[in-house]
């Protein structure tokens, strides 16, 4: 029997840390003396409201989180927290339609980063401020933002972590989860203020690095001004940026053993990294033959741009120092594999994952042996890990969910009048979690505004399901899933 009321005991107590967020943010509005300041304040107390109807309704619950009462709660917490997200968009004018503010929201929880805000210089810091946040809370994950910040609101659980966490295989950095939570916020928060001091050594204003920082690091890819790093015309900064990005696309308990543990050849020796250096250095090169031969760029431009675009795609980051939609079409090809296989797991980067990426390589190169030599026991072993056979169903499982639920949004799409060129390039762009496309109509220097109020609110799923990986989501629509035996 699902525990709803420790369910809503939970999510009451989140509500409140997202409270303290919005305080945050009334505090910038009131040094900025900006119009947003009632908005954030009429807000702050709607949610403290909502915080206190989840906790009374959540009385009396008993501390038994079960695999079910996970899966719901993550889910849960993601809706609950974009719906609440969204007041201070709404009670402050600037975004008047629902629709849109919670679509706004959720990219920005999801870290797709896909906006429907053409004017981004319009809005006063602290709602500029907010976006940011959003990503850079849901960067680590909601619940395990919560676990690593305040454990005892969720108690640790393991079964929260695996509802939520990305990736096929689970690596531990310390066998308590909380310790583990707090490790890996430590190294985020290490990469958001590296970032910040490179952007700042290179001219950016304290606010700017501070905001480019958290969606940066966060792989989101919102930005406070129109044109995101293009705005600042600086080669120093799109180079830290690419820094900053390649670093959080990799995994951070690799990245822990690597660097804290002083275990560097396990970062050169780990499968996952070195196909995710690999679609770089491939990739890279291909734009940077294509634009030197059909764009007229010098090699140093094309380097610095290619790089730039090659390395925030494959991080599902999705900023431009450039307009890519200029660029010869075979380049977008290039850009769709790197939008499609995404980061390393366990980092903040979405998409498809470079670890299910090598296990499906090796486990078709098994199969052309197999055709060879049909009585070989043929075993998938990644770094040292042995795949077995229902974790390669499952991998093959999720392969399919991830295409039909892209190839039913695309359709969807075409069906209310959408081009097949945005139509499978959206779908794509939601279901990776990386936001802006390569399509003229909406792409590197257009908002999503102009996509159909249905097609919103499907997309806004979508990117839910991307982030929490299908399964979390899609488990809840199935009859079993509601059934107590």
């Amino acid at each position: 029997m699902l525990n709803i009321k420790l369910i809503y005991k939970i999510i009451g107590s989140l509500l409140f840390l997202e409270a303290v967020f919005l305080l945050i943010c009334l505090g910038i509005s009131l040094f900025y003396m900006e119009d947003d300041m009632l908005a954030f304040l009429l807000s702050f107390i709607i949610i403290i409201i909502g915080g206190i109807l989840f906790r009374y309704a959540g009385r009396n619950a008993t501390n038994t989180l079960g695999r079910r009462d996970a899966y719901l709660l993550v889910t849960l917490t993601w809706i609950i927290f974009s719906l609440f997200g969204c007041l201070p968009f709404l009670a402050s004018g600037y975004v008047s339609s629902p629709t849109d503010a919670f679509f706004e929201t959720m990219s920005g929880f999801t870290t797709t980063g896909a906006s429907v805000i053409d004017d981004v210089e319009r809005l006063p810091h602290a709602l500029l401020f907010w976006r940011s946040l959003t990503q850079w809370i849901g960067g680590l994950g909601i619940v395990f933002f919560t676990i690593a910040i305040i454990p005892s609101l969720v108690g640790g659980n393991m079964k929260v972590f695996s509802a939520e966490a990305t990736g096929p295989i689970r690596a531990k950095m310390h066998p308590r989860l909380t310790t583990t939570a707090k490790w890996i916020w430590s190294i985020y928060l290490l990469l958001t203020v590296g970032c910040a001091a490179a952007f700042y050594i290179f001219g950016m204003s304290i606010f700017d690095c501070l905001n480019y920082a958290m969606t940066v690091t966060a792989t989101g890819g919102f930005s406070t001004h129109n044109d995101p790093t293009g705005y600042y015309h600086s080669a120093g900064i799109d180079y830290s940026s690419i820094v900053f990005m390649f670093l959080a696309g990799i995994s951070f308990t690799l990245l822990y053993t690597s660097i804290f543990k002083g275990r560097i050849k396990q970062l050169f020796k780990n499968s996952e990294f070195k196909l995710y250096c690999a679609l770089v250095i491939i990739c890279t090169l291909l734009i940077v033959i294509f634009l030197c031969i059909y764009n007229n760029y010098t090699v140093d431009d094309a380097i610095r741009y290619g790089l730039y675009q090659v390395v925030s795609f494959l991080t599902t980051t999705g900023v431009f120092n450039v307009d890519a939609a200029q660029w010869p079409h075979f380049t977008w090809v290039v850009l769709c594999v790197c939008m499609f296989f995404g980061g390393c797991a366990g980092s903040t980067a979405g998409g498809f994952k470079c670890v299910r990426g090598v296990m499906i390589l090796k486990i078709v190169r098994n199969e052309f042996k197999r055709i060879l030599h049909p009585k070989a026991i043929l075993p998938v072993k990644v770094n040292d890990t042995n795949i077995n056979y229902s974790a390669q169903v499952t991998l093959m499982a999720y392969f399919a969910a991830y295409m039909f639920l892209a190839l039913l949004s695309y359709l969807v799409m075409v069906l209310t009048g959408i081009d097949n060129t945005n139509a499978i390039t959206v779908a794509l762009s939601c279901a990776s979690n990386i936001g802006p496309t390569l399509s003229l109509e909406i792409g590197p220097s257009m908002s999503w505004t102009t996509l159909p109020i249905a097609v919103k609110w499907i997309l806004s799923a979508l990117m839910l399901m991307g982030r929490l990986e299908i399964f979390s989501v899609a488990i809840l629509f199935t009859p079993e899933f509601w059934k107590d035996n």
